[in-house]
């Protein structure tokens, strides 16, 4: 059975991609970021074995599960390109934005997210990035245009 992907459809696909792939740089600087504080703090960090451990079972770096998880959704849905319609990319972008707020009070996710907002110029740049992507509309392809002919 053939699979026929409307321009909307591929719009969605190229957008979540996008998001996805920002998210990716995101995680990378919260990850790098967390883990010079933890260095500092605590000692270093002496394997990747160590390394990996610490990011599934360390408080110091539980708080980053909820990004990891909705970047494994996304690579899920974009996995499955017939399925990545509307609503399931606006699930997806719905899901980002809602994560992505940072709280100067509280605790989990919000909490630590500003704080490493704060203190890592690194992660404001990503999350700059990740934001344009989930305030911003998917666009379907347009078709190329013809270049500007410089008078």
């Amino acid at each position: 059975m053939h699979n026929h992907q409307t321009p909307e459809t591929i719009g969605f696909q190229k957008h979540l991609s996008q998001l996805r792939n920002a998210l990716l740089d995101l995680h990378k600087a919260l990850v790098d970021s967390e883990r010079a504080g933890y260095e500092q703090s605590i000692g270093p960090i002496t394997s990747a074995t160590q390394f990996l451990r610490l990011l599934t079972d360390d408080p110091w770096f539980v708080w980053l599960q909820p990004l990891s998880k909705l970047i494994v959704s996304m690579d899920e849905a974009l996995d499955a390109p017939a399925s990545v319609e509307r609503g399931c990319a606006e699930t997806l972008i719905k899901s980002t934005a809602a994560l992505l707020v940072a709280t100067e009070t509280g605790t989990g996710f919000p909490r630590h997210y500003y704080d490493a907002l704060q203190r890592d110029p690194d992660v404001l740049m990503a999350h700059a990035d990740a934001a344009r992507l989930f305030r911003s509309k998917p666009k379907p392809p347009t078709p190329e245009a013809p270049p500007l002919q410089q008078g």
